[in-house]
Protein backbone atom coordinates (compact mmCIF):
# COMPACT_ATOMS: atom_id res chain seq x y z
CA UNK A 1 0.00 0.00 0.00
CA UNK A 2 1.07 3.38 -0.87
CA UNK A 3 0.46 6.50 1.11
CA UNK A 4 -0.71 9.52 -0.74
CA UNK A 5 1.89 12.31 -0.83
CA UNK A 6 -0.11 14.74 1.27
CA UNK A 7 -0.49 12.22 4.04
CA UNK A 8 3.17 11.33 3.99
CA UNK A 9 4.22 14.85 4.65
CA UNK A 10 1.69 15.00 7.51
CA UNK A 11 3.13 11.85 8.95
CA UNK A 12 6.68 13.22 8.75
CA UNK A 13 5.73 16.56 10.26
CA UNK A 14 6.49 15.49 13.82
CA UNK A 15 9.87 14.06 12.68
CA UNK A 16 10.65 17.20 10.73
CA UNK A 17 9.62 19.34 13.69
CA UNK A 18 11.81 17.27 15.99
CA UNK A 19 14.74 17.51 13.56
CA UNK A 20 14.27 21.28 13.29
CA UNK A 21 14.00 21.61 17.06
CA UNK A 22 17.14 19.46 17.51
CA UNK A 23 18.94 21.49 14.85
CA UNK A 24 17.93 24.75 16.56
CA UNK A 25 18.98 23.34 19.93
CA UNK A 26 22.34 22.23 18.49
CA UNK A 27 22.76 25.60 16.75
CA UNK A 28 21.88 27.47 19.95
CA UNK A 29 24.30 25.29 21.94
CA UNK A 30 26.99 25.76 19.28
CA UNK A 31 26.34 29.50 19.24
CA UNK A 32 26.43 29.69 23.06
CA UNK A 33 29.69 27.69 23.13
CA UNK A 34 31.18 29.93 20.41
CA UNK A 35 30.17 33.03 22.37
CA UNK A 36 31.72 31.58 25.57
CA UNK A 37 34.93 30.70 23.69
CA UNK A 38 35.00 34.15 22.08
CA UNK A 39 34.46 35.77 25.50
CA UNK A 40 37.18 33.57 27.01
CA UNK A 41 39.54 34.45 24.13
CA UNK A 42 38.75 38.15 24.58
CA UNK A 43 39.37 37.87 28.33
CA UNK A 44 42.64 36.07 27.67
CA UNK A 45 43.62 38.65 25.04
CA UNK A 46 42.77 41.48 27.44
CA UNK A 47 44.81 39.82 30.19
CA UNK A 48 47.76 39.32 27.82
CA UNK A 49 47.42 42.90 26.60
CA UNK A 50 47.41 44.09 30.22
CA UNK A 51 50.51 42.02 30.94
CA UNK A 52 52.21 43.34 27.81
CA UNK A 53 51.28 46.90 28.77
CA UNK A 54 52.56 46.39 32.32
CA UNK A 55 55.79 44.89 31.00
CA UNK A 56 56.14 47.72 28.48
CA UNK A 57 55.43 50.29 31.20
CA UNK A 58 58.04 48.73 33.49
CA UNK A 59 60.53 48.52 30.63
CA UNK A 60 59.77 52.12 29.68
CA UNK A 61 60.27 53.23 33.26
CA UNK A 62 63.53 51.28 33.47
CA UNK A 63 64.69 52.70 30.13
CA UNK A 64 63.64 56.17 31.28
CA UNK A 65 65.53 55.74 34.54
CA UNK A 66 68.60 54.55 32.61
CA UNK A 67 68.31 57.49 30.22
CA UNK A 68 67.85 59.92 33.11
CA UNK A 69 70.86 58.44 34.90
CA UNK A 70 72.92 58.68 31.70
CA UNK A 71 71.85 62.30 31.21
CA UNK A 72 72.67 63.11 34.82
CA UNK A 73 76.10 61.51 34.50
CA UNK A 74 76.65 63.40 31.26
CA UNK A 75 75.53 66.67 32.83
CA UNK A 76 77.83 66.13 35.80
CA UNK A 77 80.75 65.37 33.47
CA UNK A 78 79.98 68.47 31.41
CA UNK A 79 79.73 70.61 34.55
CA UNK A 80 83.01 69.17 35.85
CA UNK A 81 84.66 69.76 32.49
CA UNK A 82 83.45 73.35 32.39
CA UNK A 83 84.54 73.93 35.97
CA UNK A 84 88.01 72.56 35.25
CA UNK A 85 88.24 74.59 32.04
CA UNK A 86 87.26 77.76 33.92
CA UNK A 87 89.80 76.97 36.64
CA UNK A 88 92.49 76.28 34.06
CA UNK A 89 91.68 79.55 32.27
CA UNK A 90 91.79 81.45 35.58
CA UNK A 91 95.06 79.81 36.54
CA UNK A 92 96.61 80.57 33.15
CA UNK A 93 95.49 84.18 33.44
CA UNK A 94 96.88 84.28 36.97
CA UNK A 95 100.24 83.04 35.65
CA UNK A 96 100.20 85.33 32.61
CA UNK A 97 99.57 88.54 34.55
CA UNK A 98 102.63 88.38 36.87
CA UNK A 99 104.82 87.17 34.00
CA UNK A 100 103.87 90.24 31.97
CA UNK A 101 104.49 92.53 34.92
CA UNK A 102 107.93 91.11 35.73
CA UNK A 103 108.96 91.42 32.07
CA UNK A 104 108.22 95.14 32.42
CA UNK A 105 111.03 95.26 35.01
CA UNK A 106 113.52 95.15 32.10
CA UNK A 107 112.53 98.74 31.32
CA UNK A 108 112.97 99.90 34.90
CA UNK A 109 115.97 102.08 35.83
CA UNK A 110 117.22 99.59 38.41
CA UNK A 111 117.03 96.54 36.07
CA UNK A 112 120.82 96.39 35.59
CA UNK A 113 121.20 96.09 39.35
CA UNK A 114 118.56 93.31 39.46
CA UNK A 115 120.30 91.44 36.65
CA UNK A 116 123.65 91.68 38.47
CA UNK A 117 122.05 90.21 41.60
CA UNK A 118 120.56 87.35 39.53
CA UNK A 119 123.93 86.65 37.89
CA UNK A 120 125.57 86.62 41.32
CA UNK A 121 122.90 84.22 42.63
CA UNK A 122 123.46 81.91 39.63
CA UNK A 123 127.22 81.80 40.34
CA UNK A 124 126.56 81.12 44.03
CA UNK A 125 124.30 78.20 43.10
CA UNK A 126 126.41 76.73 40.26
CA UNK A 127 129.91 78.00 41.03
CA UNK A 128 132.12 80.72 39.56
CA UNK A 129 132.65 78.75 36.32
CA UNK A 130 128.95 78.92 35.43
CA UNK A 131 128.13 80.25 31.98
CA UNK A 132 125.53 82.97 32.55
CA UNK A 133 123.45 84.37 29.69
CA UNK A 134 120.59 86.82 29.57
CA UNK A 135 117.09 85.51 28.99
CA UNK A 136 114.80 87.08 26.34
CA UNK A 137 112.10 87.76 28.98
CA UNK A 138 114.61 89.31 31.37
CA UNK A 139 116.73 87.72 34.07
CA UNK A 140 119.40 85.09 33.38
CA UNK A 141 119.95 81.43 32.67
CA UNK A 142 123.14 79.76 33.91
CA UNK A 143 124.67 76.37 33.33
CA UNK A 144 127.63 74.16 34.06
CA UNK A 145 128.10 70.66 32.65
CA UNK A 146 125.20 68.55 33.97
CA UNK A 147 123.33 71.40 35.65
CA UNK A 148 121.23 74.35 34.57
CA UNK A 149 119.36 77.03 36.47
CA UNK A 150 116.66 79.32 35.11
CA UNK A 151 116.54 82.69 36.85
CA UNK A 152 114.50 84.35 34.11
CA UNK A 153 111.91 86.81 35.34
CA UNK A 154 109.02 84.62 34.09
CA UNK A 155 110.46 81.51 35.77
CA UNK A 156 110.85 83.44 39.03
CA UNK A 157 107.25 84.67 38.80
CA UNK A 158 106.03 81.09 38.10
CA UNK A 159 107.98 79.71 41.08
CA UNK A 160 106.60 82.43 43.36
CA UNK A 161 103.08 81.53 42.25
CA UNK A 162 103.78 77.80 42.75
CA UNK A 163 104.96 78.48 46.32
CA UNK A 164 101.59 80.09 47.04
CA UNK A 165 99.98 76.66 46.32
CA UNK A 166 96.77 76.31 48.31
CA UNK A 167 96.30 80.06 48.61
CA UNK A 168 96.05 80.28 44.82
CA UNK A 169 93.62 77.35 44.61
CA UNK A 170 91.37 79.02 47.16
CA UNK A 171 90.71 81.80 44.64
CA UNK A 172 88.34 79.53 42.70
CA UNK A 173 87.34 76.96 45.29
CA UNK A 174 83.67 77.05 46.33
Amino acid sequence: MTTPPGQMSDALSPVRAELLRAAHTDADALLARAEREAAALLDQARAEAGTILDDARRQGEADGADAARDRLVGARREARSRTLAARRESYEELRREPAERVRELRRADDYPSLRERLEHRARVLLGPAAEVTGHADGGVVAQVPGRRIDLSLTALADRALDRMGGEVRSLWAP
